[in-house]
C-alpha cells in the first residue's frame, strides 16, 4: 500500500472529468463553476485558495453528515497507510473511502458505516456505491450554491 497524503498539492482542482465542455455550468468532475475553471491561471493565490475552500468544506459536509467510523481500529489502522498526516476526521473518512473503493471492499473494511440515508435512495453497501452517493450529492450542493450566488434569472 503506497502512503498518500490528501494536503492540497495539486496546480488545480480539476480530475480529468470536465463537462462543462458539454455546457454544465458546474463540473460534475471537479465541482467548480465553469467561470472559474476559465479564469482558474488567471486567479491570485488568495482567490484559488477561496475556491478549494468551498470545495473541501462541500466534501467535509457530506461525508460527516453521511458517514461514521464503526471500527476505530480498523480505521486508524486504514488511516494510517492511506493518510498520514491528516488530522481532519472528514478528510481521513474521505481518503479511506477512496482506498476501499480501489481496493474493491466494503466500508466495513475500512472500520466506516453509513450514519444517514442518502437523497434519492441507499447505495448498495459497497464502498464504490457510497463514494458514488458522495459524489452526486457534492455535486447537487455544488449546483446549489451556482444557482443561489450566480445565476441570473432569465
Amino acid at each position: 500500500m503506497v502512503a498518500r497524503t490528501l494536503t492540497t498539492t495539486r496546480r488545480t482542482p480539476c480530475v480529468g472529468i470536465c463537462s462543462t465542455t458539454y455546457g454544465d455550468l458546474v463540473c460534475r468532475g471537479c465541482k467548480r463553476f465553469a467561470h472559474e475553471i476559465v479564469q482558474w491561471n488567471g486567479y491570485q493565490a488568495d482567490q484559488q485558495a477561496l475556491i478549494w475552500q468551498r470545495l473541501s468544506s462541500l466534501r467535509h459536509a457530506v461525508v460527516a453528515h453521511h458517514l461514521a467510523v464503526s471500527n476505530h481500529s480498523q480505521f486508524d489502522e486504514v488511516s494510517a497507510h492511506v493518510a498520514p498526516g491528516e488530522v481532519d476526521a472528514a478528510t481521513r473518512v474521505y481518503a479511506v473511502l477512496g482506498y476501499l473503493v480501489a481496493a474493491q471492499q466494503t466500508l466495513a473494511q475500512g472500520g466506516l458505516m453509513l450514519r444517514e440515508p442518502f437523497p434519492g435512495g441507499e447505495p448498495d453497501g459497497t464502498a464504490l456505491s457510497v463514494m458514488q452517493a458522495v459524489d452526486a450529492e457534492i455535486y447537487a450542493r455544488s449546483q446549489a450554491h451556482y444557482e443561489r450566488n450566480f445565476r441570473t434569472p432569465l
